[in-house]
């Protein structure tokens, strides 16, 4: 993102540019399946990121090279905000942990490749963290990089891969050097070797099982030293926990309930109303336990702890909208192509994906109490 475009970005008031975020998306629109949120990041999502590249707006949280607090940190908050409440996108990883990252610790040479790319939209990467032995517990990672001159030969497995069908590049997690280091490498998938199969899931999205065979990789794109990725990783994930959880998602799921709600006798029922008001409570702490990991964020400080707390909340609260119409017994939700289907269907993944319940409880054990939960 160019000086200019931030400055001018920096200078609006974050309302004014959530207007103008969904003046674009109104604009956009058509092109959009109404549950493009939920579709990754492939196809149209893609074509609204480069929309968004157009605009300068992949960068907005980028930090400084020293690692210092952007400016714009609340719009971007705003931007992917507001297009997850319109169900456009989720925030783009590449925009967000691959060129955070690179900002500060990448080298020159990567910088110049993947950075103009990433910002204008043009590039995908897919997170290549977790394996079959590998799930929250990415210590027991086994993929392996040994160094053959200039290259790594790549040999491994990563699965529940999100994207790498629609992505050109995997930021990968592995194993390298003599003590088997945990070590970070961008992975070019179309290089030969790699092998991409698909997982289907109960909401109709697409997971992988990615392959790796002797897959070449240059040392140039080697980010950071061997065995630093875990002080990598970390930090990455400490400036993108802001968006971890998105309340405009939340928000509009409990509005479409209320809306469904409207055309049917669930609307007329005191208790189910009761239901409603109670989910209503907690929408509203997912947004203020959102804007509380956003405020820390301003400040430069980690905000683990008030992200867990919004992934626990938020999470749950997508879980309980989208039962509430089936536990009160109203079969019209129940309607297979319906969006309360659906989103029952889809909710399944919600208190797994980005870190299960358990582990935001383990986060919270720590961070808050000093405790060390086994």
């Amino acid at each position: 993102m160019t000086h200019e475009v931030a400055t001018e970005v920096a200078d609006l008031d974050v309302e004014v540019f959530r207007a103008e975020v969904r003046s674009v998306l109104a604009d956009f629109g058509s092109r959009l399946d109404p549950r493009q949120f939920f579709h990754g990041r492939g196809g149209a999502t893609r074509e609204l990121y480069q929309e968004l590249g157009r605009r300068g707006w992949l960068a907005l949280g980028w930090p400084q090279p020293t690692g210092a607090v952007p400016a714009t940190l609340a719009h971007e908050f705003a931007l992917w905000d507001e297009l997850a409440y319109a169900r456009a996108a989720r925030p783009d990883l590449a925009s967000g942990i691959v060129a955070k990252t690179l900002v500060v610790h990448g080298t020159d040479e990567q910088k110049e490749t993947f950075l103009p790319g990433i910002a204008a939209g043009r590039i995908g990467f897919a997170l290549g963290y977790s394996e079959p032995e590998a799930g929250s517990d990415l210590r027991a990672v086994r993929t392996r990089a040994v160094r053959d001159g200039d290259v790594y030969r790549v040999t491994g497995e990563k699965r529940w891969t999100s994207d790498a069908h629609c992505s050109d590049y995997l930021w990968l997690l592995c194993r390298a050097g003599e003590a088997g280091g945990h070590t970070l490498l961008i992975l070019d998938l179309r290089a030969e070797g790699v092998d991409i199969r698909p997982i289907e899931t109960i909401d109709g999205h697409r997971l992988n099982e990615v392959f790796l065979d002797d897959v070449v990789v240059p040392v140039a794109h080697r980010v950071g030293d061997e065995g630093q990725a875990w002080n990598l990783i970390r930090e990455a994930l400490a400036v993108e926990r802001h968006l971890m959880v998105l309340p405009g998602r939340v928000r509009r799921d409990l509005d479409d309930l209320v809306s469904w709600a409207r055309g049917t006798r669930a609307f007329a029922d005191p208790v189910f109303r009761a239901r409603l008001d109670r989910l209503e409570i907690d929408v509203c702490a997912t947004e203020v336990l959102a804007a509380e990991a956003l405020a820390r964020a301003l400040e430069g400080a980690d905000c683990a702890a008030e992200a867990a707390r919004v992934k626990l909340v938020g999470s749950g609260a997508t879980q309980d909208i989208a039962r509430a119409a089936f536990e009160h017994g109203y079969v019209e939700a129940t309607d297979r192509d319906g969006d309360l289907a659906f989103l029952w269907r889809e909710s399944v993944m919600e208190t797994l994906a980005g870190g299960t319940s358990e582990i935001m409880r383990s986060v919270l054990a720590r961070t808050e109490f000093g405790l060390n939960p086994r």
